[in-house]
């Protein structure tokens, strides 16, 4: 790909000689005679290489290279002066200058550094890409949420695959289910990892302060605004902002949100100025959106932005193979620096035999209830939540059969004949009944069958 040179100095005749030169040799050239309309066309120009005359009227040569390495200091910078001093150079030295030519050049002088700065400019743009790649993997290998059941894989593998992209994520799930350990992820995983991640609830605020948060406000927009404040939307420039439970905004609030995602500004509360926003959008909901659509509660053309990419967590009930890794990771969490507390293994039995509504934080704190009843002893399930410990309210099956069996004690006797043709073993049972082994450990705990 050939390099994009910006060529500035006041005299056109020199201009034109030089764009004529570098083009001959493959470069891509513009050329301007003003320092400050080259800086105000910086973000449209987007050069690899800056080529500039030091002593020009307005801003100088030392000025460009300034806001040069301001806006990129990776833009090898090249400076031209037929006033040369040791002094001078060595100040373009000193500030960043890639270096520094005293006119006249010959042509092939210029050439030859022009060659060198396009080269410069290769290796610090690959050994930029290479430090974010072995940095993704790093994160990828040590931060990735906890989970080897199919589902929970899947979505994880989909959101290293989105990461990278600025593409907008909306994450569906149950309260519980870690949407916002995933949304870290990605923006861990993202090009966009060295900006900020900025969260808020939707639902946690009322919709004039939740409007004023997103959007920012104008001193005296309303009583209370004492001061300008900028907006989460705009402080997140550069990074990742994710709503949570989109789905509590007012409709009111969808539509401002909508033309921000689509223009990419903003118009802080009280003030008729846009601003720019400069951040990739994840937002997360325990909601179906889609029903809420039907029932008039949420809006379809907002729905279908955020809908781009969709990732949707699977409950824990689906992830019984998850449990003993979670486990693990929140009870080395809690015993510090004296070690995760050992445990009977029927813990992790009538762990995975529960429903867990409240999901993964519901776990977790379990976990935590029961750390702290064990008071370092050895865990058992008797330090377990009561609820975690109770049968679920359904009738227990008899085991002794009616004359006319209903389908429940069919079931029973075939789930049973099953396990205990695979040996006692449940994995492999669930696999053969084609059913999750979470559903199974319920089943079996309905039936009074837990050893």
């Amino acid at each position: 790909m050939s390099q994009k040179i910006l060529v500035i100095d006041d005299e056109t005749s020199i201009l034109n000689t030089i764009e004529i030169l570098l083009r001959g040799e493959g470069f891509e050239v513009t050329v301007r005679t003003s320092g400050r309309q080259a800086m105000d066309e910086w973000e449209a120009l987007s050069p690899d290489i800056v080529l500039t005359d030091i002593r020009m009227p307005g801003l100088t040569g030392m000025d460009v290279l300034g806001a040069v390495r301001e806006r990129d200091p990776e833009v090898p910078v090249i400076l031209m002066t037929a006033q040369a001093s040791l002094q001078s150079a060595i100040d373009a030295v000193n500030h960043g200058a890639f270096y520094y030519l005293q006119k006249p050049f010959s042509n092939a002088d210029l050439l030859a550094l022009c060659r060198r700065a396009a080269e410069t400019r290769v290796l610090k743009r690959e050994n930029v890409a290479l430090k974010k790649e072995i940095r993704r993997r790093d994160t990828s290998r040590s931060g990735r949420p906890i989970g080897k059941s199919r589902g929970f894989i899947e979505v994880i593998d989909l959101a290293e695959t989105v990461a990278p992209t600025d593409s907008t994520v909306l994450i569906t799930g149950e309260s519980g289910t870690g949407k916002e350990i995933v949304a870290r992820y990605i923006h861990t995983l993202s090009e966009r990892s060295e900006g900020p991640f900025i969260s808020i609830n939707c639902g946690a605020l009322p919709e004039n302060l939740l409007e004023s948060e997103l959007f920012g406000h104008v001193k005296g927009s309303f009583t209370g605004a004492v001061k300008d404040k900028e907006g989460l939307l705009a402080a997140a420039r550069g990074g990742t902002f994710f709503l949570d439970e989109i789905g509590e905004m007012s409709p009111a609030l969808q539509v401002k949100l909508l033309r921000a995602i689509q223009e990419r500004e903003i118009v802080p509360v009280g003030s008729t100025r846009t601003a720019e926003i400069d951040v990739r959008i994840i937002a997360a909901t325990n909601r179906d959106l889609e029903e809420e659509i039907r029932r008039g509660m949420f809006r379809s053309d907002l729905y279908y932005r955020l809908n781009v990419i969709t990732l949707h967590i699977p409950p824990l009930r689906e992830r019984a193979d998850d449990v003993p890794l979670l486990v693990e990771h929140f009870l080395e969490q809690l015993g510090g620096a004296k070690g995760p507390p050992a445990f009977d293994e029927q813990v992790i039995e009538r762990l995975r035999a529960y429903d867990w509504p409240g999901n993964v934080r519901e776990l977790e704190n379990a976990l935590e209830r029961a750390t702290v009843l064990a008071g370092g002893t050895r865990l058992t399930a008797e330090h377990l939540p009561a609820r975690v410990l109770q049968p679920p309210a359904e009738t227990l099956v008899s085991d002794k059969p009616p004359e006319n069996p209903t389908l429940e004690v069919i079931e029973r006797a075939y789930v049973l004949w099953v396990l205990q043709a695979e040996g006692g073993n449940k994995a492999r049972a669930a696999e053969v009944l084609g059913i999750d082994p979470s559903t199974l450990y319920r089943k079996l705990n309905r039936y009074g069958v837990n050893e």
